[in-house]
């Protein structure tokens, strides 16, 4: 049976097992999913083993995926750009080909739920390496300007100068901030946290979508304070991980799995209010 995994440290709180064997099971393919936890410093031999032992491919997840980036032989336009690689498959030809997800997963996401990308105004909060990964995907979808505000505003306005051959995407701290904004993503981590980033409440509207790529069991720090102050809709990254996901599958596979009633299972595992 061909075998698959999710590397990643920590890692057993991962969904990704759950996910990938509904999608066997919906698509009727016959492979296993793991986990795998390596220490930090083995991941790279860790990633060797699996493969040599009949592996057939894997996801990566924090902290690997700017190592995984190094580690294979050949690199997808997508994951050239993020920086990073998420899912690897070995091909036919003995190649270990990388490949980034995230940011498919996102933009399918956010056009599950009816937002319009093309001719809207973004703001993408954080720079580090999700906000990467969503920047080209973004951009494809023609929105008529793209702002990424960050804490260091150097590294904003670093990841714009990156991708500004792709599309209107500019840096502004979070005191230029001038709205109004259709969409507003929020790609940092504070939310684990309980934490929210410095936006100003007068930026969030009744119009305006919200985003953010973190998720639990009930709503996220950033999306409550969003609501608090207008927002009528709002999004976790819950439908990110499972559109990233069957992305994935599709890359091992070649066969899409919906994800519509995955979801659904999955919300229900989670006890998602």
């Amino acid at each position: 049976m061909d075998r698959y995994l999710v590397f990643g440290h920590p890692v057993r709180h991962s969904k990704s097992p759950f996910i990938h064997t509904l999608f066997a099971r919906q698509t009727q393919q016959e492979l296993e999913y793991g986990l795998a936890e390596p220490a930090v410093d083995e991941f790279a031999q860790a990633l060797r083993t699996f493969f040599d032992q009949g592996g057939k491919g894997c996801n990566v997840t924090v902290p690997f995926k700017e190592q995984a980036f190094t580690l294979v032989d050949r690199l997808s336009p997508r994951a050239k750009r993020a920086g990073a690689v998420n899912t690897i498959k070995l091909t036919d030809d003995g190649v270990l080909l990388g490949d980034n997800t995230d940011g498919a997963g996102l933009v399918a996401d956010l056009k599950s739920h009816g937002v319009t990308l093309a001719d809207s105004r973004i703001l993408l909060l954080g720079a580090g390496g999700a906000a990467r990964g969503a920047l080209a995907p973004l951009l494809a979808e023609l929105p008529s300007e793209l702002v990424i505000a960050n804490r260091t505003h150097t590294k904003a306005q670093q990841l714009a100068a990156e991708f500004c051959d792709l599309g209107p995407v500019t840096a502004q701290t979070y005191e230029q901030l001038a709205g109004p904004f259709d969409l507003v993503i929020n790609s940092t981590s504070a939310s684990l946290q309980g934490e929210l980033p410095p936006l100003a409440p007068a930026l969030i509207h009744t119009d305006i979508a919200i985003y953010d790529m973190m998720y639990g069991a009930s709503d996220t720090a950033f999306i409550t304070w969003a609501k608090q102050h207008g927002a009528r809709q709002t999004m976790d990254g819950l439908g990110m991980l499972v559109e990233q996901a069957a992305e994935a599958f599709t890359v091992w596979r070649g066969i899409r799995p919906g994800t519509k009633q995955v979801l659904r299972e999955l919300k229900r595992n989670l006890g998602v209010i």
